[in-house]
């Protein structure tokens, strides 16, 4: 079966290019290829479990205690997020003709949410079936660790999209890049370029590294809620994580229209004066 665009890396994107061997550049694949509203719930399943495997490899036991799982995930979001592809505007608009820029960034937020739900339907009712046969929790905090890299993943590509949308392309190394979006991710804020060294960090603060791992943080433990019995945890994992991704959506398009640049109107209108 043929990827669709969403499922491979567009050669015009705007992030890093296409992966090499690196295990982050092939984590970056399968969240990008998460991110494809279209992609059924086999195929989550199937990228979760490469990503439950690839991840496993940085070391995680099955049992872990919480604050090494922030920590975990932490890391884990950080090494990501150099290779996460996000598209320029002339792919996007060749993905979606005929849409204002307001439109375009409705449907990547729309897109971006059914994919997060996706993600949490698939995660939340595996971890459903784990906690019902038989009652074992070995596991458990793995796979919610992975859905939440996961989730993380696709936001920090949504982030970067409406970026481009908004005709503010985050600039840089893909380093840079990558502290740029966790910095927007962290704050639900669109970058600032004309602070100083916005541009240039290549690492993230001690404030800045806080706040996301306070996020990752409310976002794990928003996940320990979807443990329901049966497949009541797929129901709740996948609204939590389509309106998380939602609001972030919203919250960074309305921080970009106000960084938007103001028309010069003509001396003597009224707007003027």
């Amino acid at each position: 079966m043929t990827p669709s665009p969403d499922q491979v890396p567009d050669e015009t994107s705007s992030g890093p290019a296409a992966p090499g061997a690196g295990r982050p550049d092939e984590l970056a694949l399968a969240v990008g290829a998460l991110a494809d509203e279209d992609l059924d719930k086999a195929g989550r399943r199937k990228l979760l479990g490469r990503m439950l495997v690839g991840l496993r490899e940085r070391g995680v036991k099955e049992v872990f205690m919480p604050r090494k799982a922030i920590n975990w995930i932490t890391e884990a979001v950080s090494d990501l997020a150099p290779h996460v592809p996000v598209r320029n505007l002339e792919t996007l608009r060749r993905h979606y003709p005929g849409l204002s820029d307001d439109a375009l960034a409705e449907r990547l937020i729309r897109n971006a949410a059914r994919a997060a739900a996706g993600v949490g339907a698939v995660g939340g009712g595996m971890a459903s079936i784990e906690w019902a046969v038989p009652p074992t929790l070995l596991s458990t905090p793995v796979l919610l660790a992975t859905e939440t890299v996961g989730v993380v993943g696709i936001e920090l590509k949504l982030i970067g999209e409406l970026h481009e949308v908004y005709g503010q392309p985050v600039i840089g190394t893909p380093s840079q890049r990558a502290v740029s979006l966790m910095q927007a991710w962290a704050s639900h804020r669109g970058i600032s370029p004309m602070l100083p060294g916005a541009a240039a960090a290549t690492v993230l603060g001690t404030a800045t590294r806080k706040q996301l791992r306070d996020m990752v943080l409310k976002r794990f433990g928003r996940n320990l809620t979807t443990l329901g019995p049966l497949l009541t945890g797929a129901a709740i994992a996948s609204y939590l994580n389509r309106k998380a991704t939602r609001r972030l959506g919203n919250d960074i398009r309305n921080d970009l229209r106000l960084k938007l640049p103001r028309p010069v109107l003509p001396p003597g209108s009224a707007d003027a004066a």
